[in-house]
């Protein structure tokens, strides 16, 4: 049988095209050839006569592969594979028979070559062909795809449209994909099932995408690289929100502290990202989370934070607004100043006084506690005891020790002895902790504040009756 014929419809199309993105589709389809026929690595080289040859060790390339169709066997294995609705090899073909390079194809099925010809019935339309000979070895394994007059520099830069042939190392693996490193001096790059389709200037990683969003699917044209942020954004969210890596953490909390300065990338500004950074740092390192307002005003907590050894991290106010009251990865609470304070209280170790250990002065101020409870508006439900203690916690707002303490887990109220120097001492700290166990409100909000105003009113409308 002589040479035959086939029309690939196509005059000129793809001016935007250089020979790179050519031989990018070539090499996808040899690299979805192994993956589908789960055969070796493909090769790609270059002879001394200047030839570019590219090939895999697959079933080999048949004339019927020219036509633009959906291939069933690619859909069924979205995930794994790059190319799917055989535009790209036609396509390639057309744009580097454009740009003056000579392709020969070889496989055991046979041997094609490129022409222009007259399309069959209309002499006056010439159209590209592909020129289909019989084969040279019907024992040829794969197919080689051998390109002449490409130079080194677009064979070198078609192979960097692939995450294989670009270096940039896997730092952690999702079920939505990869999570990868980004190349110093390098734009990030995202891609999807290893081919290149955007590149950012101003993420913290590069990601490759193997599970694909309907969104996804409808942005990848043909051109592949014009995929717009918004396609592929969920799933650089959902790589992130499922990763446990350490290095993604750390990186995630330190670019945390940029916010402030406006200098972070762009992952941490996505408000859930951050928190799960916050939420798998706290689990993993002893730190604590602060806004940049309280590490100016909270000197003595941050100070004792950094003397128990903890790593203080600064994060925006919304990121801390978001991480209050929630647990981390491991179901710990994730460690504010508040959550610290409250996880130093419960080790504190308090020294105790019994009433009959108190001097006859300390004893006649002590009994007095039922009186000025009542005067106070009355003890509530949760209360259960009231103890004198020798030591007390240091006090989070300036250092010193606290005077008294609601303790609503145990719920007791414990006020240190040297309040027992005076009946006004006592009885304003004894106020002071049972509007805490009344209200559950902390101190210095507003809204402690008023319910102490409203004590302080009830006090001195008992005295005037």
């Amino acid at each position: 049988m002589g040479d035959r014929y086939f029309d690939l419809n196509v005059e000129k199309i793809l001016d935007g095209w250089e020979p790179r993105h050519a031989i990018r589709e070539l090499i996808a389809n040899a690299l979805d050839e192994q993956v589908l026929s789960r055969t070796a690595d493909i090769r790609i080289e270059q002879d001394a006569a200047g030839g570019c040859h590219i090939r895999d060790f697959g079933r080999g390339l048949r004339y019927e592969h020219l036509t633009q169709n959906e291939n069933p066997e690619k859909l069924s294995q979205a995930s794994r594979v790059i190319g799917k609705f055989g535009v790209g090899l036609k396509d390639a073909l057309a744009t580097l028979d454009r740009r003056g390079i000579h392709v020969r194809i070889v496989s055991r099925h046979g041997e094609i070559s490129l022409k222009s010809a007259p399309k069959h019935g209309f002499s006056d339309v010439v159209t590209l062909h592909a020129t289909v000979a019989p084969a040279g070895d019907p024992a040829f394994v794969g197919t080689e795809i051998t390109l002449h007059g490409v130079a080194p520099l677009e064979l070198e830069a078609a192979k960097q449209f692939f995450l294989r042939f670009a270096g940039e190392p896997v730092i952690d693996e999702t079920a939505y994909g990869q999570i990868l490193q980004r190349r110093p001096g390098n734009m990030a790059r995202i891609y999807v099932t290893g081919l290149l389709v955007a590149e950012e200037d101003n993420f913290l990683f590069s990601y490759n995408i193997t599970s694909l969003t309907a969104a996804m699917r409808k942005a990848l044209n043909r051109e592949r690289s014009n995929v717009g942020r918004t396609a592929y954004t969920d799933r650089v969210k959902a790589m992130l929100l499922a990763s446990g890596a350490d290095v993604v953490a750390h990186a995630l909390a330190s670019d945390l502290g940029a916010v402030e300065r406006g200098t972070q990338h762009d992952e941490v500004g996505w408000a859930d990202v951050a928190t799960h950074a916050c939420q798998i740092l706290n689990a993993q390192k002893k730190v604590v989370f602060v806004t940049a307002g309280e590490l100016a005003a909270s000197f003595v907590s941050i100070d004792k934070a950094r003397s128990e050894g903890f790593q203080v991290v600064t994060v925006p106010d919304n990121i801390r607004r978001a991480i209050s009251g929630t647990v981390d990865t491991a179901g710990n609470p994730v460690r504010d100043l508040e959550v610290m304070w409250a996880e130093y209280s419960r080790g504190f170790e308090f020294t105790f006084v019994a009433s009959e250990s108190l001097t006859q002065a300390e004893r006649s101020i002590f009994n007095e506690w039922r009186r000025i409870a009542q005067i106070g508006g009355g003890l509530p439900s949760s209360f259960k005891e009231l103890r004198i203690s020798e030591t007390m916690r240091p006090d989070a707002m300036n250092g010193g020790d606290t005077d008294g303490l609601w303790d609503a887990e145990n719920g007791r109220i414990i006020i240190k002895r040297s309040e027992l120097s005076s009946l006004a001492s006592f009885a304003g700290t004894l106020l002071h902790e049972m509007t805490h166990a009344k209200t559950g409100f902390s101190d210095v909000t507003r809204d402690f504040e008023g319910a102490l105003t409203e004590v302080i009113g009830t006090v001195v409308a008992s005295k005037e009756r």
